[in-house]
């Protein structure tokens, strides 16, 4: 029997009621890769369709890259839990040799591809929201990354509506990723991890601005332990009035 923690539990169940992420009806296509944190989003959406009071369904899909991979486990795991799984198979990884040149970045390419694929089965298949399993420090990372590299303050939001019409939501967006790694721990679950990334194979270069954006946020939280408690109230309070964008400036006011 796999245990969700309550705090797990609590958080999603919070997070859901506060943006509205399933409600009655909705079909959910999860995005299952085998880590951590698609395990724990699997198993807390199955906590939630026992406990809620609607009714919804959901999925899991794993996309292959077309490399060999051994995902049979997945699709066995979920067949033990009662939960519908799918195994989409790709030619990504043949793909990415043409398109990913030496010494460029690829973690981007290859999610942008797995998405595409995510995307298109939802579709097909009547899916009305596709669930990821992105945690808070995934969103603090994320918002490091663009304002440190690519010049946008920018996360990622606990749901928004993709331009083909799909919701993408994520029950996890206020977890810590620690909570994840102690729920595969706490119940001996088989996870995937780097080994699995495709990018090892290529000759490119390692995902430099989140590695880095990753050891700041550990050494701000070294410092302040309550560096992530008041990010994640700082990203529900944001003043763009403060800002340089000309049209959201108040001129009433001054500093």
């Amino acid at each position: 029997m796999i245990e969700l923690s309550k705090k797990i539990s609590k958080l999603v169940g919070k997070t859901n009621a506060e943006y509205g992420l399933v409600k009655e009806g909705d079909k959910v296509l999860v995005g299952f890769s085998g880590g951590k944190d698609s395990l724990t989003l699997l198993h807390s959406l199955n906590h939630m369709k026992r406990v809620a009071p609607f009714d919804f369904e959901f999925k899991a899909v794993t996309v292959t890259y077309g490399m060999g991979e051994q995902v049979q486990f997945l699709a066995d795991h979920c067949k033990e839990h009662g939960i519908e799984h799918e195994i989409v198979d790709t030619e990504i990884f043949e793909l990415a040799g043409e398109k990913i040149r030496k010494n460029s970045s690829f973690c981007s390419f290859f999610s942008r591809m797995r998405r595409g694929y995510i995307y298109s089965t939802a579709l097909e298949q009547g899916y009305n929201k596709v669930a990821l399993g992105h945690h808070l420090d995934d969103a603090m990372e994320s918002f490091f990354m663009n304002f440190f590299y690519n010049g946008t303050m920018r996360s990622m939001p606990p749901v928004y509506k993709a331009e083909n019409g799909l919701e993408v939501i994520r029950p996890l967006i206020f977890c810590r990723e620690r909570q994840l790694r102690a729920f595969a721990d706490k119940n001996e679950i088989n996870v995937i991890g780097d080994e699995a990334c495709p990018g090892l194979r290529f000759d490119v270069k390692m995902p430099y601005a989140r590695a880095k954006s990753k050891d700041l946020l550990a050494k701000l939280e070294e410092d302040n332990p309550q560096i992530f408690v008041s990010m994640k109230a700082a990203f529900s309070n944001i003043q763009t009035s403060t800002f340089f964008n000309k049209e959201d400036l108040d001129y009433s006011k001054e500093d």
